[in-house]
């Protein structure tokens, strides 16, 4: 799979991460690095544990990142898991988690089927 086809594949804005990157090299290596970014797992086990601070912390890391690499379908549940939590509303953060679980292995998923 190219980087454009796996930007397609995880409903993200390839011409936008290319207008800020400018080149596929570069945004190729960040996309990889992605694999290894702890953020997600981090939400979970926060989310699991009802530890809300910290649960916080790695949604806003986890929407950062998605946002700067134009994974648009992953940031945007992301972003309302943020808001929610920002407003100490963990039941409504608890609701959006399956469209953030979803897009995350999506996500993934296509990563690692680059050629």
């Amino acid at each position: 799979m190219t980087l454009k086809e796996c930007y397609t594949a995880i409903e993200g804005d390839y011409n936008d991460v290319m207008s800020r990157l400018m080149t596929e090299k570069l945004v190729s290596k960040f996309v990889v690095k992605f694999l290894n970014d702890e953020s997600y797992n981090q939400l979970v086990d926060f989310m699991k544990s009802e530890n809300i601070e910290e649960a916080f912390r790695a949604a806003h890391t986890l929407k950062g990142v998605s946002q700067n690499l134009s994974f648009t379908k992953l940031y945007e549940p992301t972003h309302d898991v943020t808001e929610a939590l920002r407003a100490n509303d963990l039941a409504k953060a608890k609701e959006i988690m399956p469209k953030v679980d979803e897009a995350y292995l999506q996500t993934i998923t296509a990563i690692k089927s680059l050629d």
